[in-house]
């Protein structure tokens, strides 16, 4: 099992004037540390359960262009952009940026976005539930189309694009991999199956997690997809893995034992550096014997 550090919260101590400084180190300790994959948010506004709009909240990809620099190994992604907030095309030139400058590091992590708030304070349209999932699957056909030989016109529903042209193309050929967020068995689950390289779940207990990947299997199995092509990856809570190391390894292994191939964590804001150094010397290599 592989180890993801999803920086969520900037709101540490003295963050005024070391937000910049604590997100750096804390990437290149991942990095340096062996961490697969380094995220963070899409969100204009910080979400209501970490703070709300007064706590502070970097954009997402101009935050993934500057870890590019600071950077060497990790993957980097968005957990996960939000469908409604850029254009498809848009996003796709966006993610082959940092494809390109991060020498094939990007992932499109995506989702059909929720935090209305933040769409009516900045007035972004906010479409309803349905539509946004008609948008979230339109983007993936547009991203897939982008990052192909056909540069030719896509007329959808909600997007017509006369040009899908997209030079320079990713470094990561065919395509930087895609990752989708949720858990929703009708719907986000049957995207998985039809369009993405990985999901991202969240954490709910063992057999709820069986049940969410049972059904991702009986999707791939309707769309002719093999399912153990799908990298499956959660979220993680529970056991704080600094505190008891061994308790959280024991916790995961099960979890391992169901396929999940990679676990998200949340460093707190107290330390985020050495909490996630503590992770990779005391975790990581842990978990990668599961």
């Amino acid at each position: 099992m592989r180890i993801g550090i999803h920086y969520a919260n900037f709101t540490h101590p003295e963050w005024e004037s070391r937000l910049a400084s604590r997100l750096t180190d804390t990437a290149r300790v991942a990095d340096q540390g062996g961490v697969s994959m380094f995220t963070v948010m899409d969100h204009y506004f910080q979400m209501e359960m970490l703070g709300g709009p007064p706590e502070p909240m970097l954009e997402g990809y101009t935050t993934l262009g500057y870890l590019a620099g600071v950077t060497s190994d990790v993957r980097l992604s968005l957990l996960v952009t939000g469908t409604t907030y850029r254009h498809p095309g848009l996003l796709a030139k966006i993610v082959t940026t940092v494809d390109v400058l991060s020498q094939g590091r990007a992932m499109l992590g995506i989702g059909a976005a929720w935090y209305d708030r933040e769409h009516r304070g900045l007035g972004v349209p906010f479409p309803a539930t349905a539509e946004r999932f008609e948008r979230l699957e339109e983007t993936l056909q547009i991203v897939r189309q982008m990052w192909s030989d056909d540069d030719g016109a896509y007329d959808g529903r909600h997007y017509q694009l006369a040009e899908t042209v997209c030079v320079p193309p990713p470094v990561q050929q065919p395509c930087p991999p895609i990752l989708i967020g949720g858990s929703g068995e009708r719907k986000t689950l049957r995207l998985v199956a039809q369009y993405a390289d990985a999901c991202n779940i969240f954490r709910d207990d063992v057999d709820g997690t069986r049940h969410k990947l049972d059904v991702l299997r009986r999707h791939c199995d309707d769309v002719g997809r093999d399912y153990e092509s799908i990298d499956k990856t959660m979220l993680s809570g529970g056991v704080d893995p600094v505190v008891d190391p061994d308790g959280f390894v024991k916790e995961m292994s099960v979890y391992a034992d169901l396929g999940i191939g990679l676990v998200t964590l949340m460093p707190p804001t107290e330390d985020p550096v050495g909490w996630t150094a503590r992770v990779c010397e005391d975790v990581l290599p842990k978990l990668a014997d599961l």
